[in-house]
C-alpha cells in the first residue's frame, strides 16, 4: 500500500489540489484522504476506482502494480 499512498499524494499535488479540494471534487471525505496518504487506512475497491477515474490513470498504476 506504500505505493498507493505515494501515488495518491503525487497525483493530487500535480493537479495543485489540497486534500479538501480533492474531497470536494470526488465526494470522498478529507479525513479519509489524509488517512490514505499517510498509510493509516486502506481504501476499498470502489474508492480506488473513483480516484483512478478522477486522475485519469489505471487502478493498477494507482496501486503501484504498473508504472
Amino acid at each position: 500500500m506504500d505505493k498507493f499512498c505515494e501515488r495518491l499524494k503525487e497525483l493530487r499535488l500535480e493537479k495543485g489540489l489540497s486534500q479538501a479540494e480533492l474531497s470536494a471534487n470526488t465526494g470522498l471525505s478529507q479525513s479519509a484522504i489524509a488517512f490514505w496518504e499517510n498509510g493509516k487506512r486502506v481504501p476499498n475497491a470502489q474508492v480506488v476506482i473513483t480516484l483512478a477515474k478522477y486522475f485519469e490513470v489505471s487502478t493498477d498504476y494507482l496501486l503501484g502494480l504498473e508504472d
